[in-house]
């Protein structure tokens, strides 16, 4: 790997979306639109949240503020989708904005100065901030889907019961240098 930093931090990200489309995946346009209360985030609501912050921070990322002025933010707490398709667009248009922003970096770029809201952050300090808010919401929307499907779901990670299998299962392998999301 040529920057391990680089390479890790687009996987971690790939890592995340995928939880996302998982949940995505095992729901309805309904399920997706629950809100516990007129005052909570529904998945729906969190995913337009997320695509908003993508497309403003990810946007012409090295060379313009990440909170532009055509982000409407207030407006990402209202579910405005009508359809299940039109809400995995947005999503894959946040995702596609931030991976054409992040995979063309380079070593040198790291280092670079990029500004969110007049506040100067490092490249690498700004994808470090945007990888921990997504993996928030998205956590987020694993326990939201989590709560709505009860026993019908269809888990993303190491199952109840399944921890011991799972490490003899790793154990039995050499030790390699690998990332943990290459065998998911």
């Amino acid at each position: 790997m040529k920057n391990s930093y680089l390479s890790s931090t687009i996987k971690q990200f790939e890592y995340y979306k995928s939880l996302g489309d998982k949940t995505i995946n095992q729901l309805s346009f309904e399920e997706l639109q629950w809100q516990v209360h007129v005052d909570s985030n529904s998945i729906s609501i969190l995913i337009k949240h997320i695509v908003g912050n993508m497309l403003s921070r990810w946007t012409n990322f090295l060379t313009e503020d990440g909170e532009k002025t055509w982000r409407k933010r207030d407006d990402e707490f209202n579910d405005t989708y009508t359809t299940k398709e039109q809400l995995v667009a947005s999503w894959e248009s946040g995702w596609h904005c931030l991976f054409n922003a992040i995979t063309p970096l380079k070593t040198i770029d790291l280092e670079s100065i990029i500004y969110i809201r007049n506040q100067g952050h490092t490249v690498t300090e700004a994808i470090n901030r945007q990888l921990a808010h997504y993996s928030y919401h998205i956590g987020q929307i694993v326990f939201l889907g989590k709560l709505l499907k009860g026993s019908n779901w269809q888990t993303l990670s190491i199952a109840k019961g399944e921890s011991i299998s799972y490490n003899e299962e790793k154990f039995s392998k050499e030790k390699e240098r690998k990332h943990f999301t290459d065998d998911l």
